[in-house]
């Protein structure tokens, strides 16, 4: 326990007097100080029992406001040393001290200054020993509770009982694992906006959060790029030292107890990616009766299919709130890598589709496109049309991109708007040279092309006669060395002349 004054007047080898029985004394004492300045408080970090003779207001220094500095400075106690000449002012200092809350003590001349701080010292030591000690043997039970069957449920019981508070395990989504008292699983929902910004950090990283009433630390369980779940550990007031040390030995043996899985992990990965082949070949029949009997059912069709697009920790991340989300709308998912994509397969019918939308914030970065609905005969062309989509979205923060959205807004939608500018810049480059000089080739090229090059329509728009207009024309294409005879060029020009951004 820490030392107090009232443990320091208990001692009778001290044999100090407390002459301001009104006022609390036990607060701890993080240590003592002897100053006879008239201002001490610069030289202190709070908490300290600070010994003095008064000759800090020997020369008529005012009373109230020495002891007003000393306790806003943080000072826990003052104790003043008797019988050496300055007694005068002990009860005018003891009057404002006991108005201000400070505690005053009265050290008579035979007990030694340095014998009242070898006692705080040596209690401070003693206390650090039995802290580290309680530490060590909590940090041994809690190993001993990892190596028991339902381990994380025996290491969260247990450090929920060494720091006299609460401890939560979560997923890599923020969903509880297991919670110790189980109430502590209600915390889960206030601590997710703290799991997203450790979720974008390299694991392991860790975050306090704390309030006069308690004090949380947050923890990020894993090893490199991926985080593999939280641990959320409060209690009521400050979180000791020791305890900080204790909640860390916990995280390392529930990180452990993570990795372990990812062997498992790897291979669980390399069957799903095969099973997606093999739907991918027709095997519908086989692949339903090996994935029941993981313990899990294919969605049923019509499907919808989705494809992700980014970095290995994205697809990873991807895959926990996935799951997340089909198990909060019980509905069926399949999940599998294919290639350097994720692909999720859902039932097109409910709510899961769109609940799925979350994984545009959850997953930042990622591109994600999805196909209309689906049969198991069709699958491969659901892949495809999302992965197209995916690719579409790619660097442009469209959310997900639907397959049927492409061709809404026209052809135009699906190109670079810089590289078609730069483009139509360069291939328009001779007849915009020719129009200086009065030739009108661009808009009547233009006028001609948009009535499909018949004649008689675009030459009377134009206000010319065809054979003016076809001269213009052979002129056009003669100038830009390409046949507009041939629908391929007549594209490439139609491009030119509409490029993104124009009407």
């Amino acid at each position: 326990m820490p030392v107090t004054v009232a443990d320091l007047v208990a001692n009778p080898e001290l044999d100090l007097r407390l002459l301001t029985p009104d006022v609390p004394v036990d607060r701890p004492l993080s240590w003592v100080h002897v100053s006879e300045l008239p201002d001490p408080a610069p030289f202190l970090q709070g908490g300290e029992l600070l010994l003095m003779t008064g000759l800090a207001l020997r020369d008529g220094e005012p009373v109230g406001p020495y002891v007003r500095r000393l306790v806003d400075g943080g000072v826990a106690a003052l104790g003043f040393g008797t019988g050496l000449g300055q007694d005068a002012v002990l009860g005018e200092l003891v009057a404002a001290a006991a108005a201000g809350g400070l505690p005053v003590v009265e050290v008579p001349r035979g007990t030694p200054f340095i014998a009242i701080s070898r006692g705080v010292s040596a209690a401070l030591a003693a206390d650090e020993y039995a802290a580290v000690a309680r530490a060590a043997t909590a940090q041994q039970e809690l190993t001993r509770a990892a190596l028991t069957p339902g381990a994380p449920a025996a290491v969260l019981e247990r450090l929920a009982r060494s720091v006299g508070g609460w401890a939560l395990l979560l997923d890599a989504v923020g969903a509880p694992l297991e919670a110790a008292p189980a109430a502590a699983a209600r915390r889960a929902p206030g601590l997710q906006a703290e799991l997203d910004r450790l979720r974008g950090m390299r694991a392991p990283a860790s975050a306090a959060l704390s309030a006069p009433e308690e004090t949380v630390l947050v923890q990020s369980l894993g090893s490199g790029a991926r985080t593999r779940g939280f641990l959320a550990v409060g209690r009521p007031g400050p979180l000791p030292p020791a305890d900080r040390h204790v909640v860390n030995a916990a995280a390392l043996l529930l990180t452990l107890r993570m990795e372990q899985s990812r062997g498992l992990d790897s291979a669980m990965a390399a069957l799903r990616a095969a099973l997606l082949r093999l739907l991918l070949a027709g095997e519908e029949r086989t692949v339903a009766t090996v994935v029941v009997e993981l313990g899990q059912q294919l969605p049923a069709e019509p499907l919808h299919v989705l494809v992700l697009l980014g970095t290995g920790e994205q697809r990873s991340a991807a895959v926990d709130v996935a799951a997340d989300a089909a198990a909060h709308e019980h509905a069926p998912l399949f999940s599998a890598e294919l290639d350097d994509a994720l692909v999720l397969l859902t039932p097109a019918a409910g709510p899961l589709p769109e609940r799925l939308g979350v994984l545009t914030t959850r997953v930042p970065g990622a591109a994600i496109g999805s196909s209309g609905p689906v049969r198991w005969a069709g699958l491969a062309d659901g892949v495809r049309q999302a992965r197209q989509a995916a690719e579409h979205g790619r660097g442009r923060g469209a959310g997900i991109v639907a397959f049927a959205d492409l061709a809404a807004p026209g052809l135009t939608a699906l190109l670079d708007p810089t590289a078609t500018r730069a483009f139509a810049d360069a291939l328009l480059a001779p007849l915009v040279a020719a129009d200086r000089a009065g030739g009108d080739l661009v808009h009547s090229v233009r006028v001609w092309l948009a009535h499909h090059g018949q004649w008689e329509p675009a030459a009377a728009q134009l206000g010319v006669h065809r054979h003016t207009l076809r001269k213009r024309v052979h002129r056009a294409g003669g100038l830009l060395g390409r046949d507009l005879d041939e629908p391929g060029a007549r594209a490439e020009l139609w491009i030119a002349l509409h490029p993104p951004g124009t009407d």
